[in-house]
């Protein structure tokens, strides 16, 4: 199958890689520096779903339609990339591969003859150069589209990509989207302090910060209504017993994060992009859960903190200490 990849950073380029292994006739989409090495000597993939070396076709946009296409940009660069590559993508399948609430809503509006998915990742991947990418920690992929049942167009794409991207198919698939949601809490504090996430959550004080975002979540998502999606081991039920737990007992949810993820430092996709020199999508993890609290006449102080700092830190370019971070929540 003709396959195009939007974005080859992390996940474009580990799925690129996974699809062409799988047979598929892969196109990724890439810009600068990434493309230049996609060109040159592929996509080398090594860690937890083992070592590959891919070739797909290294384009800046797409110049035919493909007939499936992966949408894995960050979320705050899906507008203009399915834009740019609207004429080929308009009307295929389109999945879209991406943190936060709005990427499938973003595709249809942007592709009204699409027929589109969401793919929830819990795959840990670090970028680690141009073309090079390193599974820290495999997992599952969840495909899905609305708040109802699994449908009969999802179960195709399952069964099509499933063998390849160890993908399966989801239920309430918005729900879902509001439980990774609190999963991705995990990636401020590293991009504030420059700390893997397994040393913040090994830091107290800083653990007890990422529970307080944690917990917000989940309080916005009731106020909003949202029945949270079972997803790596947290569901409806879960969640809601994990907000009515006072602070020193929820901090169990991200220390047991933490051990799922092992050894290898998990960097988080926030602190990956900083590292990178990149606008960070924190405005559509934290600063999500600030937006969805306003829309219902609340306030998320925890996450408008977090989301304000990881600002801080993209326009000075230096990490705060756990001590500056604690500091700014004391006077807050």
């Amino acid at each position: 199958m003709r396959i195009a990849v939007i974005g080859a950073g992390a996940l474009g380029g580990l799925f690129a890689t996974l699809l062409e292994g799988a047979g598929h006739e892969v196109t990724v989409t890439a810009r600068g520096a990434a493309l230049a090495a996609i060109r040159a000597d592929g996509i080398r993939l090594t860690g937890g779903f083992g070592e590959a070396h891919a070739h797909p076709r290294a384009l800046e946009r797409l110049v035919e339609a493909p007939e499936l296409a992966l949408v894995c940009t960050k979320a705050q660069d899906a507008a203009a990339a399915i834009s740019d590559n609207a004429e080929m993508l308009d009307g295929c399948p389109v999945i879209v591969v991406q943190n936060g609430l709005d990427g499938v809503h973003t595709a249809e509006k942007l592709l009204p003859d699409s027929d589109c998915f969401g793919l929830l990742v819990i795959v840990a991947a670090n970028y680690t150069e141009p073309g090079q990418v390193r599974v820290t920690t495999p997992a599952p992929s969840y495909l899905g589209r609305g708040s109802g049942a699994i449908d009969a167009q999802t179960l195709r794409w399952q069964s099509i990509l499933g063998p390849a991207l160890h993908t399966r198919p989801l239920e309430n698939f918005v729900g879902s989207q509001w439980t990774k949601l609190v999963v991705n809490m995990l990636n401020a504090l590293p991009a504030i302090t420059g700390l893997s996430v397994q040393d913040v959550v090994g830091t107290p004080a800083l653990r007890r910060v990422m529970t307080a975002s944690m917990r917000e979540t989940v309080r916005v998502g009731l106020t909003r209504g949202v029945r949270f999606g079972s997803l790596q081991k947290l569901s409806d039920r879960r969640l809601r017993l994990f907000c009515r737990l006072p602070l020193w007992a929820g901090q169990i949810l991200p220390l047991r994060m933490r051990a799922r993820m092992g050894r290898v430092p998990n960097l988080g996709s926030t602190l990956q992009s900083l590292t990178r020199g990149q606008r960070t999508e924190i405005d559509y993890l934290n600063g999500a859960v600030v937006r969805e609290a306003a829309r219902a006449g609340g306030r998320a102080p925890v996450n408008a903190l977090l989301t304000t700092l990881v600002h801080e830190v993209e326009a000075s370019g230096k990490h705060l200490s756990p001590a500056q971070v604690l500091s700014r929540f004391t006077a807050r």
